[in-house]
């Protein structure tokens, strides 16, 4: 019961699920806890539609460029901007590049972004300011 909640939660071996449900068992206090909260890779639910919006984008960007190449054609027939039109429409609405936002890596902030480092000023200031940023250096004059 143990190894099975185990494997879903932590997605680890089965033999040292086996080894982590012996020592529940038997009580010991380094064991690993199941109700711990499991953290992920993303700050909040912005994070994680913004994450959606991109893999929709790559998915479906030649799509998207050769209908709008067709839309804004003027030298072919109506009818088939027509059906260019149609099918862009029915492409998702997030596959848009303008759909995506620019965000902090760490907080999700989504102003004031350094693109360089994918970080907004505030938590890329504090962080230069204790060297832990590579090729930043403070000024002084």
């Amino acid at each position: 019961m143990a190894t099975t909640i185990m494997n879903r939660l932590f997605n680890i071996p089965s033999l040292i699920c086996q080894n982590a449900a012996q020592l529940l068992k038997n009580g010991a206090n380094n064991a690993v806890k199941l109700d711990q909260p499991v953290r992920n890779n993303w700050t909040d639910w912005r994070m994680i539609k913004d994450n959606k919006r991109r893999k929709l984008l790559v998915q479906h960007a030649p799509d998207r460029l050769r209908m709008q190449a067709i839309k804004k054609n003027d030298i072919l027939p109506a009818e088939i901007i027509e059906i260019g039109q149609k099918m862009l429409e029915q492409l998702p609405r997030d596959s848009g590049i303008t759909r995506v936002r620019n965000r902090c890596a760490i907080t999700s902030r989504p102003r004031g972004i350094v693109t360089r480092w994918r970080l907004s000023r505030i938590v890329w200031r504090s962080l230069a300011d204790y060297n832990k940023l590579s090729g930043v250096q403070r000024a002084m004059w």
